[in-house]
Formats: C-alpha cells, sequence, structure tokens
C-alpha cells in the first residue's frame, strides 16, 4: 500500500513538474512572439520614416541626357513632362509604359498638336497593368533597343518602387530619376492631409514588398 501511494504521488508531481515545464514554454513563446512583433512594427515604422524622406520635394534638372525615357502612367502630367524631355532630345525614344487604350498616338497628337511628328517617330506604348509589369515591359524594350542608359518618370512618391523594379530587371543600365511633383504634395506636406499620408504609407508598404519579393523570389518575371 505504501509503495502504490508512494507511485501515485511520483506520477502526480510528474504530472505538475510537466504542467508547470509546458506553461513556462507558452509563456516563452508568447514573449518571443511578442518581442518579434514589435521589433518588426519598430522597423516598419523606422523604414516608414527613411522611406518619405527620400521622397523628393522639388523639381529636378537633368544634368545628363539617356539613350531612352520611359513614363510609367497614372497621372497625365507624367506623359507630358516625358514628351517634353524627348522633344528636348534629353533621349532618342520613349515609352509610355501601362498606358490605357485610350492612351495612343492619335490621341496625344490630338491634346497635344505641337508633338504631333515627335510621336509619331519616336514613341511606344505598352499596356501593363502594375509596376512590376511596368518594369517587365521596360526591360523587354530597352533590350530590343540596345538602350544603357534611362530615364525614369513617374511621381516622386512612386520613384523608389519604380527604380528599384527597373533595376532589378535592367541591373546593367543607367536609371536617372526624373520626378513628377504632384500640386497636391506640392501645396502641403505629407502628414498634414489623411489622404495624402494614406497614400504615402500604402506606397510605402508596395515598396517593402517589392522588396521582399526580390529578395525570395530574385528571378520573377525578369527572364519570361
Amino acid at each position: 500500500m505504501q509503495t502504490a501511494r508512494s507511485s501515485t504521488g511520483e506520477r502526480s508531481g510528474d504530472g505538475a513538474n510537466s504542467g508547470r515545464g509546458g506553461s513556462r514554454l507558452l509563456r516563452r513563446v508568447v514573449r518571443l512572439t511578442l518581442a518579434l512583433c514589435i521589433g518588426a512594427a519598430l522597423l516598419l515604422a523606422l523604414g516608414f520614416f527613411w522611406f518619405v524622406s527620400t521622397l523628393p520635394t522639388e523639381e529636378v534638372k537633368l544634368d545628363r541626357n539617356a539613350d531612352g525615357i520611359v513614363a510609367l502612367t497614372g497621372g497625365a502630367s507624367r506623359i507630358v513632362d516625358a514628351i517634353e524631355l524627348l522633344a528636348a532630345k534629353r533621349g532618342q525614344r520613349l515609352l509610355i509604359s501601362g498606358a490605357n487604350r485610350s492612351t495612343n498616338a492619335g490621341e496625344i497628337s490630338r491634346l497635344h498638336p505641337e508633338f504631333a511628328a515627335i510621336v509619331r517617330c519616336c514613341v511606344d506604348f505598352d499596356r501593363s497593368l502594375n509596376t512590376l509589369g511596368n518594369a517587365i515591359e521596360t526591360r523587354k524594350w530597352a533590350e530590343q533597343r540596345n538602350i544603357r542608359s534611362l530615364i525614369v518618370v513617374t511621381s516622386g512618391y512612386h520613384m523608389p518602387r519604380a527604380k528599384a523594379e527597373i533595376a532589378h530587371q535592367l541591373p546593367g543600365v543607367t536609371l536617372i530619376a526624373f520626378p513628377v511633383l504632384s500640386e497636391k504634395l506640392r501645396a502641403e506636406p505629407w502628414w498634414s492631409s489623411a489622404a495624402t499620408l494614406r497614400l504615402v504609407l500604402l506606397e510605402y508598404l508596395k515598396f517593402v514588398f517589392s522588396q521582399v519579393r526580390m529578395h525570395v523570389n530574385p528571378s520573377a518575371g525578369v527572364a519570361d
């Protein structure tokens, strides 16, 4: 009887110790998970402030020409600015990337007859749907024309992601940024408007996602 009680007590003690050990392990996992989440949030926050500090706040003046120009659509002023660069002989040919069906040589010539001749001569279009698609189509276009330097025209807040995607597709090509500043961002700082803050924050998250994708799957879209 004494032996039986002793065995029962040992089993009970082992169960209690096992329960306490499992509880301690669970607390450690929770603490580690919480620490990782806090660290990731801090890293994202610091990255966001770095991101906005790199955004252009003034128009740039190009100090060199390039073989070609690419304009990523999304704002009418991007296309006009890119055609003006082409007309000024900053590049030999222009790709308007991500153009919708209504954006074509005839429509641009109708809206801007002063550019009709150069649009018919030296402007190409693609119908890509996103920034990765822009970069892939730009690579195909640049490789066909042996372009070794490229002026990139897009909105200032979109420039970091656009350049990163194009540089990933065309690592041997020199990229020259020509950011187009919207009147809204020019008139007020990004933090003064909820809509502007949301726009910049969303673009930052897209930039982070693109960086992760390029590191995890660097060959995505490059060889298609």
